[in-house]
This record gives structure tokens, C-alpha cells and sequence, in this order.
């Protein structure tokens, strides 16, 4: 099955921007508005979401899915949380197509394997429940954690958040972070250029930025000052200015 419905904004050079968990193609508007400025942005939206919530696939299977859509000549991919995942995988698996790769939020997996598959179980379970209560209650359920406690009132975007429940379910179950294999050995290997950015205020994510950056040979890290996890919701503008920087490197 073939991922469907790439959507063109701006012009310039050619930033593939992949959406995190929930979210759909036409999410962070602000954001990729900005960008459009700079590059030419193309959007899609991931297994499990929007158009293509009927499509199942892990990590690796995203990132060939992808791999068969996007244009040939080479473009920089960047990516939120779940998306950043897809980006480093795609990466791994193909990177003559890359010219950077741009990651907010992402994480190299978890290294013990008890504590990947308890992450596994948690998102087993995680999936259930976005069945059992449908998209409407979950997304407010998942959006009042205290990671998004942040977000202004008017981007919190429920409006560009994906609505099918079993596709969301199939996405947490093939593609969550208890699914990834454990990448911190893979990414030294990796040529690509690597921008890992993450919100300041977003320990965790702060910490995996600076592993990724610091891991991969061509690599750098930028923390997005006075922001939490999704830092391209909370500072759209900051956060786009260092992506729209990349281009004159």
C-alpha cells in the first residue's frame, strides 16, 4: 500500500516535514508557514493518520513507504517526536537521498529491554484505550499531559489532529517507542548531517538531543529556549528561524 496525498507549500530548497503522534499533515500551521518562507515545505501524512490512517507499518516500513513518494533529488528531512523517529530511521535506511536531517524531539529508543517492552505494553495499552473511548476524549486526555501543558489555548490544533481511532491504535502498536530497536550504536554510523533540536525546558528530550548531536560525526545540537516538548507549537518562530538557518550551510 502506497502512502497518499503530499501537499506543496513555499519554495527553495526542499524540507520534508513529518508530523509527531496525532497530528496530521496540516498541523503547525504557524510553523510551517514560516518555513514555506525558506523552503519549498512538503507535507504527508504518516501510517496510522489523516489520509493515510487505513495504512499499517512499522518504523522501518514508514521510512521505505516514504522512501517510494518523496522526490529523488535530495531534500532535507525533518521531524517531530514520532516523526523525528521516522526521520532517523529514514535516514539509516537511506541516506543518499538526505541532504540534512532535522530532528525535535527525538530519541534513539530505549536501550534496556525490560524497559523497552514495558513501553511496549504501555502503548498496547494506550491503543486500547483510544478504541475503547474514541479520538474526541482521548486527544483531550493526551493533550492535558503535562509535557503540552504549555501550548497556548489556540494551537493546541484539535482541529488538525487525526480522527481515526484504529488507525491511531495501529500507529502506537507498529510504530511507538516500545517498538524501536535501540538506535545509539546505529546513529555513530550515520554521515548525514544532523541538526537534534528539542525544547530547553523538555529534560528528557534535551538530554536525547545532545546524545544524537554529539553521537553522529556531522552533528549539532540547538535547544529551543523557553520551550517544553512540542517547541514548534510553543515557539514556532525560534524554532523555524534555526531550521531556516540549516540553508545557508
Amino acid at each position: 500500500m502506497s502512502l497518499l496525498g503530499i501537499e506543496h507549500h513555499g519554495s527553495g530548497p526542499i524540507l520534508v516535514w513529518l508530523h509527531g503522534f496525532t497530528q496530521t499533515k496540516n498541523s503547525a500551521h504557524d510553523f510551517r508557514s514560516i518555513l514555506a518562507g525558506t523552503y519549498e515545505v512538503l507535507t504527508i501524512d504518516l501510517p496510522g493518520h489523516g489520509d493515510n490512517a487505513r495504512v499499517e507499518a512499522s518504523l522501518d516500513e514508514t521510512a521505505d513507504l516514504l522512501a517510494e513518494v518523496l522526490p529523488d533529488e535530495q531534500f532535507i528531512l525533518a521531524g517531530y517526536s514520532m516523526g523525528a523517529r521516522v526521520s532517523l530511521h529514514f535516514a539509516l535506511r537511506h541516506p543518499g537521498r538526505l541532504r540534512r536531517l532535522v530532528l525535535l524531539g527525538a530519541t534513539r529508543g530505549i536501550e534496556d529491554p525490560a524497559q523497552r517492552e514495558a513501553r511496549r505494553r504501555r502503548d498496547e495499552q494506550l491503543a486500547e484505550r483510544i478504541v475503547e473511548i474514541g479520538t474526541e476524549d482521548f486527544l483531550r486526555e493526551w493533550l492535558a499531559q503535562p509535557m503540552f501543558a504549555a501550548l497556548p489555548h489556540d494551537v493546541r490544533e484539535m482541529a488538525a489532529r487525526s480522527r481515526d481511532a484504529r488507525g491511531l491504535a495501529s500507529s502506537l502498536r507498529l510504530a511507538g517507542t516500545g517498538t524501536q530497536r535501540w538506535l545509539g550504536d546505529d546513529i555513530r554510523k550515520l554521515q548525514v548531517p544532523t541538526s537534534a533540536l528539542a525544547g530547553a525546558l523538555d529534560s528528557k528530550f534535551a538530554e536525547e538531543a545532545l546524545a544524537i548531536g554529539l553521537g553522529v560525526e556531522f552533528g549539532g545540537v540547538t535547544l529551543i529556549a523557553d520551550a517544553h516538548h512540542a517547541a514548534h507549537l510553543e515557539r514556532p518562530t525560534q524554532t523555524a528561524a534555526v531550521i531556516n538557518s540549516l540553508q545557508r550551510q
